[in-house]
């Protein structure tokens, strides 16, 4: 079973949303056979960093609202996230630009580690306050996780992956994502947002049923008429 989830490393649903997806896999009797893959999300494509403006201050600007506002988004999203076991240190969070997160996570599906950067990616932004726009911490973070640092550097100093990331953001308009987390089961269903955990657990359980190739029914009668039998007998 193959599960593509789009998001973005600086989206709070998506770290929730994670958590809550992984916990109903845990217990999925085929976890073993889901194929997870992190396809590109950018909410704000054009973000730039402004020196000294905090995520309260850029979430009130955005949302049009006050900043004490802002920071009361922002507090009941870390009380939410603190319900799954994740710790949001918003105060410590940088605003930047994501393109070169999500190219580094490209890179990363190819050397067979883009779960596990997607996670450092997660934590470094939200719990650590790390800058996912910075370069070189961006491989610093891939080191972590068994990528090659100097390959990683090389890398995002060129535009690789780019169009790959704009590709994933051209995918999710198509099938129907408007916001993330979008998690599509199979290419046959999808679930939009930090579901239920309840949710995840159905779909995956769902998904599976209807795309396990079923054994073939017997039709009544001699089983072993007109058949020739695995060892060359009865032919």
């Amino acid at each position: 079973m193959k599960v593509e989830i789009w998001s973005d490393v600086v989206c709070p649903f998506c770290y929730i949303g994670k958590r809550k997806f992984e916990a109903a896999l845990k217990d999925f009797p085929h976890k073993d056979e889901v194929e997870i893959t992190w396809r590109s999300f950018q909410l704000d494509p054009e973000a730039k960093p402004v020196p000294g403006q905090s995520v309260h201050e850029y979430l009130a600007k955005r949302k049009g609202v006050s900043v004490q506002e802002g920071k009361q988004m922002n507090d009941y999203m870390a009380g939410a996230a603190k319900e799954v076991g994740l710790q949001y240190n918003f105060d410590k969070a940088i605003i930047t630009n994501t393109l070169d997160a999500h190219r580094l996570l490209h890179f990363a599906k190819e050397q067979g580690k883009q779960n596990e950067l997607k996670e450092r990616l997660f934590a470094a932004y939200y719990t650590e306050g790390r800058d996912l726009g910075d370069k070189e911490t961006l491989a610093e973070l891939a080191e972590t996780v068994g990528l090659n640092k100097e390959k990683v550097k090389a890398m995002l100093q060129t535009d690789a992956y780019k169009e790959a990331v704009q590709m994933d953001q051209y995918e999710a308009q198509q099938v129907g994502a408007r916001g993330v987390p979008f998690f599509v089961f199979n290419n046959r269903y999808a679930i939009s947002g930090a579901q239920p955990i309840e949710l995840f657990q159905q779909t995956l359980d769902q998904t599976w049923n209807e795309t396990e190739k079923p054994k073939p029914t017997p039709i009544a009668g001699d089983p072993n008429a007109n058949a020739c039998n695995l060892d060359g007998s009865n032919c």
